[in-house]
């Protein structure tokens, strides 16, 4: 059994300081970083196997990559709601964001209610992880029927306006996320929102809008 000590000497060995200073270039802002490639973090997180204890200790460290394996490795079944929000608490850049709710957030039991209290908060990385979540669980949740995703239609069209850049791309991915799930009637219902937003009178609103619709059609066509 790994400990936080030991994974974090493999991941200094495993660093790169031309990695590191590249993650500027994909606005990922990450002051403790060893600079390790997300490839090699899944191959390390393979072979760790799920483990509870370890995530946790590893999430404490504050180490960038320590956080991603941590989102990989953690089991979702023993993530509990609590848990969840003082993770969320710590995000800081978008990688680790994303990163925590499409590897692990997605899958746990929490995760609708937890979409309908991030979406409210204020801050740009907490309402991100609200609708990073939401387009995860869109993605994932194949065995969920189409009233989850319908009744958060109107979450998307409430922040559609927000135009910071985290934000407004995670409220496009949760809207595109709806939008290409195997259901004739949400295809049409984002494809209705996507429309509705392109004619806004708001710039991110209509860029929203505009973006979605053209990513929906083309998925359309090659689906």
């Amino acid at each position: 059994m790994a400990t936080a000590s030991e994974v974090l000497l493999e991941l200094e060995a495993l660093g790169d300081r031309t990695y590191r200073a590249g993650m500027a270039r994909y606005a990922i802002d990450a002051p403790k970083a060893f600079g390790v490639a997300v490839g090699k973090l899944r191959v390390l997180a393979k072979r760790l196997g799920r483990d509870h204890a370890l995530a946790q200790a590893l999430w404490e460290t504050g180490w960038y990559e320590a956080r991603l394996l941590a989102g990989m490795i953690d089991d979702p079944k023993r993530v509990t709601p609590e848990q969840m929000d003082a993770w969320r608490a710590d995000f800081d850049n978008w990688a680790v964001t994303d990163t925590l709710c499409f590897d692990l957030f997605d899958r746990t039991p929490h995760a609708l209610g937890k979409i309908d209290e991030w979406v409210r908060l204020e801050g740009e990385f907490d309402k991100r992880a609200g609708f990073v979540l939401l387009a995860c669980v869109a993605l994932h949740r194949k065995e969920l029927p189409d009233a989850p995703f319908v009744e958060r239609l109107p979450l998307i069209e409430a922040a559609a306006t927000d135009p910071r850049n985290f934000v407004k791309k995670g409220v496009n991915w949760a809207l595109r996320a709806i939008g290409t799930r195997k259901s004739p009637a949400l295809r049409a219902a984002a494809l209705e929102l996507a429309a509705r937003l392109a004619v806004s009178a708001d710039p991110t609103a209509r860029w929203n809008g505009k973006d979605a619709l053209r990513q929906l059609n083309k998925a359309n066509k090659t689906g």
